[in-house]
């Protein structure tokens, strides 16, 4: 009940304001200290224990304020950011629409975040026990951009349990450019020089909007620079036909349950790609158990939501790690590890 009173009370304050208080209201819960929901949900991923495959996916929380809090929740890991070198504003207000009718939500963000230093001194501070990965992005205004996801590389080594080199925000003008082969080859090369020594996981995420040769060499480059996944996939530009909220014409990336096609696909298509050498991450569309375990089954060893909270409220993460354990017997696993890959 207090969960459903939270969501609907957030749901009737504009957008951003809601979003802020709802990470300073998480930001006063303590981490838990329960254990994982069901033995069965735990897992491996890319060398990191995970105890669950559901996380956080990076947008709520970019500044790393409310881990504890948000671990609460049930996420089995957390993602924070995207967080550049330097601090910035991101685009002008309004920038954050709900999209109810569709069950979606546009941003057009544009990487507001109060910068590394800050980020890396929450980092100091994180709670026990919560596993939390970094988003990098670079600055909108940064002459090299490469050299943007070094720096946070460096600054946050030791102190994220993953990193996630963010090259799909549509909200950074040129940005995506950067998935294009040569401009990947140039970005992984320095990245590659530039991972921490402690052996923490690097991701790329990439958009849902790629065709099929563009996965192709992206996956390419992944395997060739020898990173251990990639998340699929960010938000969209595309704006489906039958989409019905007056907000749909609004600019900026488009998340919830209409990229849930889009991100299938794209996921089919890495996954065959990667034949198996990749960890993937899917996000895009998740809010049920049923569609956790269909992404698993096409490949992913882990899912990420964020969209999905904002219509069907807090309570959304323990409900879906339910029905996901219970779909998972019915099936026949013992382990989320047996269910990856099952549906190629």
């Amino acid at each position: 009940m207090l969960d459903a009173a939270a969501a609907w009370a957030l749901r009737r304050v504009e957008p951003e304001t809601a979003h802020r208080l709802a990470i300073a209201g998480l930001s006063l819960m303590p981490a838990p200290a329960v254990a994982p929901p069901d033995p069965l949900l735990a897992t491996e991923l890319a060398g990191l224990h995970l105890p669950n495959p559901v996380g956080l996916a990076a947008g709520l929380d970019k500044d790393a304020r409310a881990l504890g809090g948000l671990a609460r929740l049930g996420f089995g890991f957390v993602e924070a950011g995207s967080v550049t070198p330097r601090p910035q504003a991101g685009n002008p207000r309004p920038r954050l629409f709900r999209l109810p009718e569709d069950q979606a939500v546009i941003n057009r963000m544009g990487f507001n975040n109060a910068g590394l230093e800050a980020f890396a001194g929450r980092l100091d501070r994180r709670p026990a026990g919560v596993l939390v990965g970094a988003n990098l992005g670079a600055n909108k205004d940064s002459e090299d951009r490469a050299a943007d996801y070094v720096a946070g590389l460096r600054r946050l080594a030791g102190k994220a349990d993953w990193f996630t080199i963010n090259v799909s925000s549509p909200n950074t003008p040129g940005l995506r450019a950067l998935q294009g082969r040569d401009a990947l080859d140039d970005l992984l090369g320095r990245v590659a020089e530039a991972r921490p020594t402690d052996g923490a996981p690097v991701f790329l995420k990439i958009a849902p909007d790629l065709t099929d040769a563009e996965i192709v060499e992206i996956v390419g480059a992944a395997r060739a620079w020898k990173l251990d996944g990639l998340i699929v996939s960010n938000t969209t530009i595309a704006r489906p036909d039958d989409l019905r909220s007056a907000r749909a014409a609004e600019m900026g990336g488009l998340s919830g349950a209409p990229l849930r096609p889009l991100a299938r696909r794209a996921l089919q298509r890495v996954a065959e790609a990667a034949e198996g050498q990749l960890a993937l991450i899917a996000a895009g569309g998740i809010d049920s158990g049923a569609e956790a375990l269909v992404r698993i089954r096409m490949g992913a060893g882990a899912v990420q939501l964020y969209s999905a909270l904002v219509h069907h409220g807090p309570g959304l993460v323990r409900a879906i790690l339910s029905e996901l354990a219970d779909r998972l017997r019915a099936e026949g696993f013992t382990t989320i590890a047996q269910a990856v890959g099952t549906l190629r």
